[in-house]
């Protein structure tokens, strides 16, 4: 734990910030979203909750903060990961291709995932309207780059149809990352009845069905 002088510059200030950031996404490898409490993440950065509202509105104005950075780091990856899709290839497997970007991307950063999971029911409360202006353009910009990455790999879409697609693909990842990461009770409920196995989800292949059924019935028919 470190503890800080009071900030008296805007470098200042900004370190301050940065090492809130950093505790949270630390304190994010060892647990969920919703066990992160703003008096755990004040003790370990070193400051005082009061202290740590000076800097943030709020528990879920760090979290909205620590998710525009790991959504911009994601899209770098996405798009990294895509490349410039080969024209010789088929629509199918160009559509692969993609589908697979993106679930194998977002499989590497279960951070962000959690992050996704949480945002509309829980992180985009109890914030500012400065807040949330700020957590949404930065979520337009990364959803510009993402429908260019789009587009890259299936201009069959068009931008229309990968904004579509980026929308609706986001949900099912929120969705499917929180069913597939059950909470203790649940898990205990799987391993006690076999049974259950026919509803039990795993992110990776649930997704990918998920989407390979959106990006097909989005693809124009020819």
């Amino acid at each position: 734990m470190t503890t800080f002088k009071r900030a008296r510059s805007a470098e200042q200030r900004a370190e301050r910030q940065r090492a809130i950031l950093a505790t949270a996404a630390a304190m994010l490898t060892e647990m969920p979203v919703a066990d992160l409490s703003l008096n755990e993440l004040s003790r370990r950065v070193g400051l005082a909750k009061s202290n740590v509202l000076n800097y943030f509105d709020s528990r879920e104005a760090v979290l909205l903060e620590l998710s525009s950075s790991e959504l911009t780091a994601w899209v770098k990856d996405l798009d990294a990961t895509v490349g410039d899709a080969l024209p010789e290839l088929t629509i199918r497997d160009r559509t692969e291709q993609l589908i697979s970007a993106v679930v194998g991307t977002l499989a590497e950063r279960p951070v962000l995932c959690d992050l996704i999971s949480a945002q509309a029911g829980v992180l985009e409360r109890n914030i500012s309207t400065e807040t949330a202006l700020a957590f949404k353009r930065a979520a337009m910009q990364s959803f510009e780059q993402m429908i260019e990455a789009v587009v890259g790999v299936l201009p069959e879409l068009g931008r229309d149809g990968a904004g579509q697609f980026i929308a609706t693909a986001s949900l099912l990842a929120g969705a499917i990352w929180s069913h597939s990461h059950p909470v203790p009770a649940i898990l205990a409920a799987y391993e006690a009845d076999p049974a259950l196995a026919a509803i039990r989800l795993e992110f990776e292949p649930a997704l990918t069905e998920a989407l390979r059924t959106l990006l097909y019935g989005a693809l124009p028919r020819r």
